[in-house]
């Protein structure tokens, strides 16, 4: 029988952990009237989670005058960066990880945040005693939903697909998680319907960390 320390939950940070999706629809919005652009907040906020890369072929089309997405990328990290200070995470959230590391799961972070971002975001969650490791966008070639970010922090987590399961709150966690070979716990923090995540694939939904935390002794997956 495996060592249940051979175990590892992966966990994207935005909107999963720390209550950041908003923010950067807001930003992004933003960012994106700036440089002239007329983006609706409901279609940026269903590409959050996807690397900006992403995202902006998604909102802008491929026929985009390409050498503004920096410039424009450029300006949303200043604007939501702002933000910083006043970060805080989800309900639950930190418990959470430490109760996922207590049954023997090591907890590996996979965010498609820059290495600043994700730094950020750890100040604000606070637990970085039970974190083993993290990954974000700077470590990989290719964002969510691509499976990069998921194959090299099961990298770092030191195991096989198998025994793994990812923790996000958007289509594209689940799709990269798939793609992985690994399992998605998805939560609606991140405000994507519980509908469209099950669609998606995703194999249990929670509203937010607290109730994920509250059904761990009653899953299977995390025993």
């Amino acid at each position: 029988m495996r060592d249940e320390v051979e175990r590892a939950a992966l966990f994207d940070m935005d909107g999963t952990l720390v209550d950041t999706n908003y923010l950067h629809a807001v930003t992004w919005w933003e960012a994106f009237r700036q440089a002239g652009h007329t983006v609706a907040m409901a279609d940026i906020h269903r590409c959050i989670g996807m690397g900006s890369d992403h995202l902006l072929e998604r909102l802008l089309g491929k026929e985009r005058d390409r050498s503004k997405d920096d410039p424009i990328s450029d300006a949303h990290k200043a604007l939501y960066g702002a933000y910083g200070p006043t970060l805080a995470p989800l309900d639950g959230a930190a418990d959470l990880l430490r109760a996922v590391a207590a049954r023997g799961f090591r907890v590996v972070l996979a965010t498609s945040a820059d290495g600043k971002e994700l730094a950020v975001m750890r100040a604000a969650l606070d637990a970085d005693d039970v974190i083993a490791d993290a990954t974000s966008k700077d470590d990989v070639s290719a964002s969510k939903p691509a499976p990069d970010l998921v194959a090299q922090a099961l990298e770092r987590a030191g195991v096989p697909a198998d025994r793994a399961v990812f923790v996000g709150d958007t289509v594209w966690d689940i799709e990269a998680a798939g793609k992985a070979g690994v399992p998605c716990v998805a939560l609606l923090s991140g405000g994507i319907s519980r509908a469209e995540l099950e669609e998606a694939g995703a194999a249990a939904v929670h509203r937010d960390p607290l109730d994920m935390l509250a059904s761990l002794d009653t899953s299977p997956m995390w025993r």
